[in-house]
């Protein structure tokens, strides 16, 4: 059986592509609206994901942030479309490099290949829209959302991912993911169309249950801290249980990431 799939289909205008990767049991979306590619999806899903390219006309492309699982065929673009690749300039220098993050991620979601992009300015335009980029770090400092503000349709890369976040990467920044949240929810947003969960009708309210639980966890994790408890402890006791992912990224996720990026503030 084929591991890798592609289910295509209309959501406001914005066709959707949704992937899935057996190996990391993980969706992944590209998304194209009015000509404009939005990310590229895994290096290993690239038979799936071309096949979709050449299904359709598309003038430019987006990348909400560098990670592999979004901008792993965006060589195969740039080899065979003769179109622009934009990104923040914070990952610009690293995509021009091949693909070079731990061996997990290598076998999960394939080596990405080198690849030239442009940097995005404050808006981007597509075929008929402008689209607002809007910074939002946290997850990578080279994050942001694209808000088309007339409809509130925004593209919000990995900022949502799943209302209650119990682990991290070890990059991640909790403060800086609820700035950018608050950023996101101080414009008129309608739909949403996050990276890996898909599209939501209400994206307002979606984005501001994630607040709301990282607010409440915040707070948690500094009371206990206060009451003399250890981050360790404190991870132990809010996240028990044992992620298979620890083990395999060799705790490049794990709870106590999330617990010391709440602390990070608290301990200067």
């Amino acid at each position: 059986m084929n591991p890798l799939m592609i289910t295509e289909y209309e959501k406001e205008g914005v066709i959707c592509a949704e992937g899935y990767l057996e190996a990391t049991k993980r969706k992944i979306f590209v998304y194209l609206v009015d000509g404009m590619l939005v990310d590229t999806g895994p290096k290993r899903m690239e038979p799936d994901f071309t096949s979709f390219y050449d299904k359709h006309s598309f003038d430019k492309v987006v990348l909400t942030h560098s990670h592999e699982d979004h901008s792993g065929t965006a060589s195969w673009i740039q080899t065979n479309r003769d179109v622009p690749i934009y990104m923040h300039e914070n990952g610009i220098a690293l995509c021009a490099k091949p693909g070079n993050y731990p061996e997990y991620r290598q076998h999960s979601w394939g080596v990405r290949d080198a690849f030239d992009a442009l940097p995005l300015r404050d808006t981007i335009r597509s075929r008929n829209l402008t689209w607002d980029v809007i910074y939002t770090p946290g997850h990578a400092d080279d994050h942001v959302a694209l808000l088309h503000k007339e409809t509130g349709r925004v593209f919000t890369g990995d900022l949502f991912v799943q209302t209650k976040t119990k682990i991290s990467m070890n990059t991640e920044s909790i403060p800086q993911i609820m700035e950018s949240i608050r950023t996101l929810l101080s414009y008129d947003i309608s739909s949403m169309y996050c990276s890996h969960s898909g599209y939501f009708e209400n994206g307002r309210e979606t984005l501001q249950k994630k607040l709301d639980y990282l607010e409440e966890l915040s707070a948690t994790v500094e009371r206990l801290y206060r009451e003399g408890k250890s981050p360790e402890a404190i991870a132990n006791q809010l996240f028990p249980k044992n992620y298979p992912i620890i083990a395999r990224s060799e705790r490049e996720w794990h709870p106590i990431h999330l617990i010391n990026s709440i602390l990070a503030p608290v301990k200067i």
